[in-house]
């Protein structure tokens, strides 16, 4: 082989390497990025965590919420119960909101604000104030609702948020000191802490001897909790990258 032929291949042979670079350069533009886990969930956080915020208060609290019927009245028909809103409660910050343990529970967790409002059963029989926690992350708010209820003492009360009363009203008579129920619930990045009374001045008694009653409340409660979550804490989409440059 001559010199010049041997020059000549050893110039197609860097030529097509150079072709191959860029063919492999050009294809990763195209190609979708790939997010890692933490940024997928550090996109995620931050989508719910702006929901609160693009919503009006009458959006994040609905004027009414269906919920299930208590297993002690559930027959098996599709019933469904509804439960309307009294009144909804200016935003405070978290200890402002909540009882003390409560608030130690939220504080560590990064809580930034709450928001409430308290609705009533179909019948005015019972009242309950929701109020939803906006934590910084998923993990944050998954891990105040478990140390909330876990909390919990005999009577079915946790740690929770500070009953909202409306002056002639259902929830008139409702105070602290008549909670009979309270718990927690998180969706997203947030935690929806309901506590419940009846809508009459009846002082704290224990519910867990009355299926009944304990019943009733606690699909109250936990039936407007989720029904609230499900507007604030809609699902947010998977993070995907386009793949266009800077993405």
């Amino acid at each position: 082989m001559s010199a010049s032929s041997f020059t000549a291949g050893i110039a197609l042979v860097l030529g097509l390497i150079g072709l191959a670079v860029s063919l492999f350069g050009a294809a990763t533009q195209v190609m979708p990025r790939r997010f890692t886990v933490q940024q997928q969930t550090q996109i995620t956080n931050w989508e719910f965590g702006r929901a609160w915020r693009n919503l009006s208060a009458g959006e994040i609290f609905p004027a009414a919420v269906s919920y299930a019927p208590p297993e002690v009245l559930d027959n098996g028909s599709p019933l469904a119960l509804a439960a309307h809103r009294i009144g909804i409660a200016r935003q405070a910050n978290c200890r402002a909101a909540t009882d003390a343990a409560a608030a130690t529970v939220l504080d560590r967790n990064g809580c930034q604000t709450m928001l409430r409002a308290t609705y009533a059963d179909g019948a005015d029989s019972y009242v309950v104030t929701v109020g939803v926690a906006v934590l910084p992350s998923t993990a944050h708010a998954a891990a105040a609702a478990t140390e909330l209820n876990a909390a919990a003492d005999v009577g079915g009360i946790a740690p929770g948020v500070d009953a909202v009363a409306f002056p002639d009203t259902a929830a008139a008579w409702f105070t602290d000191q008549r909670r009979q129920l309270s718990m927690a619930v998180s969706v997203g990045t947030y935690v929806a802490l309901y506590t419940v009374g009846y809508a009459d001045a009846r002082p704290r008694e224990p519910v867990a001897g009355d299926s009944y009653a304990e019943g009733e409340m606690t699909s109250l409660g936990r039936g407007v909790a989720l029904g609230v979550l499900g507007m604030v804490g809609a699902p947010v989409r998977v993070p995907r990258c386009p793949g266009s440059p800077g993405c």
